[in-house]
């Protein structure tokens, strides 16, 4: 492969060891094919780097591990190397550890495996269980700060969350779902990714509480553990919606929202009001095609430039306390969508 970089630098970029960063660069075998696109993968994020970031002023190395489904660790990538211009004169250098399913132990290990070898710091999309704390735990052990994203850890040692105040959300997706429907009847499909996921446990909770005060009547029908991935989504929608006919609404806290409208589109169904998350590709399609009515959205540029500056905070390179004040919750309609947002595709 041809490429500027050391060895050294593109080991220190996939984490593996200089020989079998050789190994694989010369062909030379042996090597697992996992390991190998490891290799391909830390090229790739050394090339996208250094057309962002001029080397000068001090390098923090920073791990973001996240299980979300591609569409939105894509956006979160994206959202990070954006930013990574408006951080100098430190410069930010990202490994990144993305899954769309799995258990708890794989992302143990990949966290546990991060602590053994090091880091600046650890920007995380977790589940809420107690052995994904007690790997943060000793991260913070080894002296690596922990930022939650999207999704907290409350109980855990992490340094602090980034993110929307996600009960807050629920309950504005519960507002606009009866300023939709006003007196007409209906029930709620409410899809959730995983319940291990405190982000949209809140959401949830949030959502249910304002509904109970504000339109009793209407039942929450509730679809979960899809992933947020589409080919699990839509027989669970699907499902859902052939149970009960009076479904007419949706809100949704995990994803999956392309396979959900396709199970309406399926019975012929209609849905009345839409409310969706994050400006992902998919949302920005359903959005302009009016298949989504509304989307929950909070600056993600924004959300990474603060993960970054806390993990700065945390190692005395920028002055200021480190907090956990929440983004701002956007409601995004076909006529507001940021203009010029690489969050925003155009097709």
């Amino acid at each position: 492969m041809r490429h500027p970089y050391p060895i050294r630098e593109i080991a220190r970029q996939a984490g593996l060891s200089e020989a079998t960063v050789d190994r694989v660069l010369h062909a030379r075998g042996g090597v697992r094919e996992s390991t190998v696109m490891e290799v391909h993968q830390a090229i790739k994020d050394l090339d996208r780097q250094r057309t962002q970031v001029r080397i000068g002023g001090r390098t923090f190395m920073v791990d973001i591990v996240m299980q979300a489904p591609k569409r939105f660790s894509t956006a979160v990538r994206e959202a990070l190397e954006a930013e990574l211009p408006s951080l100098h004169p430190a410069v930010v250098r990202s490994r990144f550890h993305f899954r769309e399913t799995g258990a708890a132990p794989d992302l143990v290990k990949t966290l546990d495996k991060i602590a053994k070898r090091g880091s600046q710091g650890v920007i995380l999309k977790a589940p809420d269980v107690p052995e994904v704390g007690a790997a943060v735990e000793r991260l913070v052990a080894a002296g690596i700060p922990v930022v939650t994203l999207v999704t907290d850890l409350p109980s855990s040692a992490r340094l602090a969350y980034v993110g929307i105040d996600n009960r807050a959300a629920g309950a504005t997706a519960a507002y606009l779902v009866g300023q939709w429907l006003g007196e007409r009847p209906g029930n709620v499909l409410t899809t959730i990714s995983r319940g291990f996921f405190r982000g949209e446990e809140e959401r949830e909770m949030g959502f249910r509480s304002a509904i109970r005060n504000t339109q009793p009547h209407r039942a929450l029908v509730e679809v979960t553990d899809s992933d947020g991935l589409d080919a699990t989504q839509y027989d669970l929608a699907l499902a859902a919606l052939r149970r009960d006919p009076a479904i007419n609404a949706v809100y949704s806290m995990g994803g999956g929202n392309a396979a959900t409208v396709a199970a309406f589109e399926e019975l012929g169904r209609e849905c009345a009001v839409f409310i969706a998350h994050d400006l992902d590709q998919d949302n920005t399609r359903l959005l302009r095609a009016r298949r989504v009515s509304a989307v929950l959205h909070h600056d993600l540029r924004q959300d990474m430039r603060r993960a970054c500056q806390t993990i700065m905070r945390a190692h005395k390179a920028l002055p200021g306390e480190v907090s956990s004040l929440p983004s701002p919750i956007q409601v995004v309609t076909p006529y507001n969508m940021p203009p010029g947002s690489p969050l925003a595709w155009q097709n």
